[in-house]
């Protein structure tokens, strides 16, 4: 049954065979592979012995026959026996034994891959996610990483097995009778092209199956989001969104069906045909021996060494296919890791000086770069990468904030604002210009000192799925539980947090909507306390909150903000009346500077901004 099933793979794989690799995938494989060596070897000796064992099993079978019907004595028969449930026994070790050593290297390579692509997609920069198919790079670190490890079991022990049973079969079937063993093979074409065909068939209708199944899997994965589930109840469209899942789902079914009849028909040809290539060795060989050209153990040795013949033929003649699949997966795992992050560390970074901290921004011109320069078409579901892009949306942005000061941004949606506060952080990098922490371009500082001086809060908080605790903690490990309550007093959610029945230990659902909007912003700026920054990036942190919500966590804010540099973005005015300076962004270009009181003197932007506002605002309410 498992020979079946791994010729039936075979198949389905020729049906579904790669064109062509890049140049360098075997070398890069066998990169991967060097840590693993040692394991390596033993599993081919273990490997070559088990194929080994297997066709001597069918001699030492015939030669039993022989003894019995020459009428040699028992001991002889016994003797053969005793030897023959000895290699059965030493099969059955050496299997276990390669079977190990086969999954050390497999799991050992799938280790190595996830941490290596893990790693490394943590360095992209925040563009490459808000591009990216999120279940197509998970796919990447799953799917394409098992496959990459078959190149190492299944394909390699595969391919040494099978031609070290087809050269001693061969061998053994030539010594013992060519007529028969001629004969034996004149069938093989008759089984090896349909199931090829059926391969192919097969192949179609797996990838369709993939597709639908991913399609069933991207509809559960919006719909079963809260948000998602909100959309569908709010437009009323379940039947129809029942009605969508159950035509892919049917459609599965049906392949399902076909599949199966196929995969019978696969069984059945291959028992049929192996059963007329034995009757041939029955009759040929049967003819030999009854006018003695040939012993009667040699027939039986012949039959059962074609069973150890046909497996490896129809394996081998789809060698190239096997290796070549295997090999794209690598290449596939191989496409993220040679994505260049944009982002980079210096090799030797340069320290901040102990105390306040200071932000410049000295002339900064910056545009958002296009997808073929951090983005794979196949993460993106598109034919071809977006190549627009580099169009220069910050012009010359210059200004200062001393340690301690606040720096309000307003403006028009879309003028610049949030990409300003994207670059202090280095989520983006500047294409001309400099920002610099206490006169220290952020270039030159490393990644860890970067994240332990700049905090953000930004206006949609993310929280993982996970307890309280866990969030807060996320900031700093080493965090105590004082110092947690500490942080949830400052953010106004202490007697929140105490009147949960798990407390601490209460996990907050999927982006935390178990809590409120308003709540739910106040415990991201618990975890910037915790952060202990000492510049602090607030981006639209009130934007979509109630008043009565917006009055808490502005109270949590003026906690937060306390002694810290902040950059401040704000949609509402009256949030900002106390920066000491405010920056008017309009198309990437700071248009009025100044502080609330001058602004409103000089009656420009920042006023009409301002009167608008608030003469809107009673309307509203």
């Amino acid at each position: 049954m498992d020979n079946t099933w791994a010729l039936l793979s075979s198949a389905m794989r020729a049906g579904d065979a790669p064109k062509a690799l890049t140049r360098g995938t075997v070398r890069r494989v066998a990169r991967f592979a060097r840590p693993h060596w040692a394991r390596l070897l033993a599993f081919l000796v273990l490997t070559v012995i088990s194929a080994v064992l297997a066709v001597t099993t069918p001699v030492l079978a015939g030669k039993v026959v022989d003894a019995i019907v020459g009428g040699h004595e028992l001991n002889v028969v016994i003797w053969l026996s005793v030897v023959i449930a000895a290699l059965a026994i030493l099969d059955a070790g050496f299997g276990l034994a390669e079977r190990w050593q086969s999954a050390r290297i497999g799991e050992g390579i799938i280790y190595d891959l996830r941490v290596a692509v893990f790693e490394h997609v943590q360095k992209l920069p925040i563009a490459f996610f808000t591009r990216t198919r999120t279940g197509a790079l998970v796919s990447r670190l799953n799917n394409d990483v098992i496959g990459a490890q078959r190149t190492f079991t299944a394909t390699l022990s595969g391919l040494v097995t099978n031609v070290i049973q087809l050269v001693l079969s061969l061998a053994v079937m030539v010594s013992l009778s060519w007529q028969v063993t001629l004969v034996a093979l004149v069938l093989l074409p008759i089984f090896v092209l349909p199931a090829r065909r059926l391969g192919r068939r097969m192949a179609g209708l797996q990838r369709e199956a993939a597709q639908l199944n991913a399609g069933m899997t991207t509809q559960m994965t919006e719909r079963f989001s809260a948000p998602g589930a909100t959309l569908v109840k709010l437009f009323g469209r379940p039947r129809q969104e029942v009605a969508d899942f159950g035509l892919r789902a049917g459609r599965v079914r049906d392949i399902g069906v076909r599949t199966a009849m196929l995969t019978r028909w696969f069984m059945t040809s291959l028992t049929l045909v192996s059963a007329l290539a034995q009757a041939l060795v029955y009759g040929l060989g049967g003819y030999l021996a009854l006018t003695g050209k040939l012993e009667p153990g040699t027939v039986v040795a012949l039959a059962l060494l074609l069973t150890r013949l046909y497996t490896p033929l129809t394996a081998l003649a789809n060698v190239r296919v096997d290796v070549m699949t295997a090999l794209v997966s690598f290449e596939r795992v191989f496409e993220v890791l040679d994505l260049e992050p944009m982002i980079k560390e210096p090799a030797e970074p340069k320290k901040l000086s102990a105390g306040g901290v200071s932000v410049e921004f000295s002339d900064v011109r910056f545009g958002y770069p296009a997808a073929d320069k951090f983005s794979l078409a196949s993460l993106e579901d598109v034919a071809t990468l977006d190549s627009r892009g580099g169009e220069e949306v910050l012009h010359g942005v210059s200004f200062r904030a001393e340690a301690g000061q606040m720096v309000a941004l307003v403006g028009s949606s879309g003028a610049g604002k949030s990409t300003i506060a994207s670059l202090l952080p280095r989520l983006y990098d500047v294409d001309a210009g400099s920002v610099r922490l206490s006169d220290v371009d952020v270039k030159e500082l490393s990644f860890a000192s970067l994240r332990e001086t700049v905090g953000v809060v930004t206006q949609d908080g993310h929280l993982f799925h996970d307890t309280i605790r866990a969030n807060l903690s996320y900031a700093r490990p080493e965090v105590t539980d004082d110092e947690i309550w500490s942080a949830l007093e400052k953010a106004r959610l202490g007697d929140l947090v105490r009147s949960l029945p798990d407390g601490l230990d209460t996990t907050v659902g999927e982006r935390g909507y178990r809590l409120s909007g308003g709540e739910r912003q106040r415990l991201t700026i618990a975890r910037l306390l915790l952060a202990q920054p000492k510049v602090v990036v607030l981006d639209e942190a009130t934007a979509h909150l109630d008043s009565e919500s917006e009055a808490a966590v502005g109270e949590a804010l003026t906690g937060a903000l306390e002694g810290r540099t902040s950059l401040v973005i704000a949609h509402r005015l009256s949030t900002v009346r106390a920066a000491d300076l405010i920056l008017v962004v309009e198309n990437g270009d700071i248009v009025e500077r100044g502080t609330h009181e001058e602004l409103l003197a000089r009656e420009g932007r920042y006023a009409e901004l301002y009167h608008t506002q608030f003469s809107e605002e009673p309307a509203a309410a």
